[in-house]
């Protein structure tokens, strides 16, 4: 038998079959976690479900965690969860990790768990490590060395490994320095010790002195780490650096001794070719005052200050001198090359 629906009642049905349609879909996809939820003893509202699809929070992830948290006996609100899921935290790992940390005792909060979980750092890690203390090679695997390597104070090259047991400080774990700050100040405190250290067989005696040295330097604070131990695995003796350093002196002391004398043989070829110079210009000055004296003579002859007779005599006494140079074995010109 047909009913004919007038447009009206046609309409109100086809709304309520869309909203019965929307409320099985609903019923389908979220009464199987607010079931959940239920028998688990964390209840989770029908429309909170919904709601959170809406702020686009995966329900399964909530509920999942929530049911954790309560069977741990954790007092973890929905509002808690969904907030560090919308600020991009992993809501399971850091419940898992809140149920571990209560497991062993420890004191850690939700909102510190939060934070370590934002700030990038593995929060289950981090409680792990709590727990059990993790050992850090010194240097780490990945530096490309093998060794801490340090001077003693005679020169001989002493190479230290060590291995550093640390245990994780959650309190300080956000904005506290990693492993690496961990190695560098171990390292740092490893070449220290040898440095200071009188031979290398002091070290090589007492190795130990090492790890009580760099121990006592409270090289943990403002890390996320606490020092338990520091242990030398291995002693190794390196090359005689002092040895080698003044070999390279000494090489350095001969090249500078080297270009010192080469500097003053030129400073001394320098001064002889100047010397030679002003011998020549000695010379070229005497030539001139030689080849003055005969216009001299004229100039006096013509002005009358000397006579022929005076000029007969100046001959005859460089005749006689002449002539006693070459008796005393010297030629007429040298020592006096004037000539009248």
């Amino acid at each position: 038998m047909y009913i004919a629906l007038e447009p009206a009642q046609l309409l109100l049905v086809i709304l309520l079959g869309i909203v019965c349609f929307v409320l099985f879909i609903m019923l389908f996809k979220y009464g199987w976690l607010y079931i959940r939820a239920a028998v688990s003893g964390a209840h989770v509202a029908f429309l909170t479900l919904i709601a959170m699809r809406l702020r686009r929070v995966d329900p399964g992830t909530i509920v999942t965690a929530r049911i954790a948290a309560v069977k741990a006996g954790l007092n973890i609100t929905t509002e808690q969860l969904e907030t560090h899921y919308l600020a991009g935290g992993h809501v399971e790992r850091v419940v898992t990790s809140l149920i571990a940390a209560s497991k062993a005792d420890i004191a850690l909060t939700f909102d510190r768990a939060c934070a370590i979980d934002l700030a990038g750092r593995d929060v289950m890690d981090a409680v792990q490590t709590s727990v059990n203390p993790k050992v850090i090679d010194c240097p780490s695997q990945g530096s490309g060395r093998n060794t801490v390597d340090g001077v003693a104070l005679d020169g001989i090259q002493v190479q230290v490994r060590a291995r550093v047991t640390v245990r994780t400080k959650l309190e300080r774990l956000v904005g506290g320095a990693g492993e690496q700050t961990i190695i560098a100040r171990v390292g740092e405190g490893i070449v220290a010790t040898i440095g200071s250290a009188p031979t290398h067989k002091a070290v090589l005696k007492e190795p130990d002195m090492i790890s009580k040295t760099v121990l006592g330097k409270g090289l943990d604070a403002g890390t996320a780490f606490e020092i338990l131990s520091i242990d030398i695995a291995d002693v190794d003796i390196g090359a005689n650096i002092g040895a080698k350093l003044q070999a390279d002196q000494a090489q350095a002391d001969m090249r500078v001794a080297e270009a010192m004398a080469e500097k003053r043989r030129a400073m001394a070829v320098a001064q002889e070719q100047e010397m030679k110079a002003r011998v020549r210009e000695n010379e070229a000055a005497v030539v001139l005052a030689q080849a003055e004296v005969p216009k001299a003579i004229a100039e006096a002859f013509r002005n009358g200050r000397l006579g022929v007779m005076d000029y007969y005599q100046l001959r005859n006494i460089q005749a006689d001198t002449d002539m006693r140079r070459s008796i005393g074995g010297k030629t007429g010109g040298e020592g006096d090359t004037t000539t009248v």
